[in-house]
């Protein structure tokens, strides 16, 4: 986990889309991208309209393992 706190989309979609070890070139990951960042860019819209902003902070956060094999992906 980062120890700095993130406020920057792409800091944060990089971040979270890492563990996946996707295909950044590939079409799904630039569509799952794309629509992580424009929830991100809203959420961040309407936060700033209230005058509240706020940073990610991961660093609270409980890592997760994810077992492929468990769903079939050797």
């Amino acid at each position: 986990m980062p120890t700095e706190k993130m406020t920057r989309p792409k800091e944060i979609i990089e971040f979270c889309l890492k563990p996946l070890g996707l295909d950044t070139s590939s079409a799904a990951y630039e569509l799952a991208y794309a629509r992580l960042e424009h929830v991100i860019k809203t959420y961040q819209k309407e936060i700033l309209r209230e005058k509240k902003p706020i940073t990610v902070d991961f660093s609270q956060m409980r890592t997760i393992t994810i077992n492929e094999d468990a769903h079939g992906h050797d």
